[in-house]
């Protein structure tokens, strides 16, 4: 089926590793123009986007770094002329329990997965209103339906960009701007690269379909919620895309390994 997404111009933050590939991947087979922003851009997945006849432009960025954000929007304006589509992909976790959280720790994962969207959609919207059109997808994640040891502030900040993409939602349409959300469950990222194989089994033994998604897998829906053919009357929604995973609590720790964490003596 005709996406109606050829020529069509796209910012990725995180484009080029991960979820944030997989997704630039099928926006690239779409013939969606992209513009790639990453802290360490991964040269061979760029030159695999180039492979389909596309213009990809790398934007080294730091999301957490609010002058680099409104950088990173307006080198993507100027290198492909305007922007069409922005998906907020980019994120990090710094796991602590309440007793040893500190503010760094705290700061960087609010400013990384939650400020970063905010001040990038901000910037992209300015744009969007003025061209009235324009498309945003913000990934979110299921750690915003169930609580996990040690992840204060990354399920605060994943929850938080479900509350920015509702307002958006209801702000930009007026301007023929939609916003969307997918919610991915458990895939193999460098977000999640070094969960222990034991607490990884126990996490795939809690997903009912019995295993990790595959980044591969994203893409098809972040075409289906950025096009305007194939979605055009879908602003404020989410799809989850975790084989289950939110219809279940996440036991993956012993029962002393959840005392251990706050012990202060």
């Amino acid at each position: 089926m005709d996406s109606g997404l050829w020529g069509k111009t796209a910012l990725i933050t995180g484009g080029a590793s991960g979820i944030g590939l997989g997704i630039a991947k099928a926006l690239a087979e779409e013939g969606v123009n992209l513009a790639i922003a990453s802290r360490a851009p991964d040269t061979e997945a760029i030159e695999q986007l180039k492979t389909t006849g596309i213009e990809v432009v790398v934007i080294p960025t730091d999301v957490s770094k609010e002058d680099q954000v409104g950088r990173m929007v307006q080198t993507a304006i100027d290198s492909l002329g305007h922007l069409d589509l922005y998906v907020n992909n980019a994120a990090w976790a710094w796991h602590q329990p309440i007793t040893r959280l500190d503010t760094k720790a705290w700061q960087k994962t609010i400013d990384t997965n939650l400020s970063g969207c905010v001040w990038a959609c901000r910037q992209v919207a300015r744009h969007m209103i003025r061209r009235q059109s324009g498309g945003i997808l913000i990934i979110g994640s299921t750690a915003s339906f169930t609580p996990q040891h040690e992840e204060i502030a990354y399920r605060v900040s994943k929850t938080g960009l479900r509350v920015v993409m509702q307002n958006l939602a209801v702000e930009l349409a007026p301007y023929n701007i939609r916003v969307n959300m997918i919610v991915p469950g458990h895939y193999v990222t460098r977000l999640t690269e070094d969960i222990p194989d034991e607490r990884l089994a126990k996490l795939i033994q809690m997903v009912p379909m019995r295993r990790t998604g595959r980044t591969e897998e994203i893409g098809p829906t972040a075409v289906l919620l950025l096009s305007d053919k194939l979605s055009s009357y879908t602003t404020g929604t989410y799809v989850l895309i975790d084989g289950g995973l939110h219809l279940l609590p996440i036991p993956v720790r012993t029962e002393e390994q959840i005392l251990q964490l706050n012990k202060t003596d």
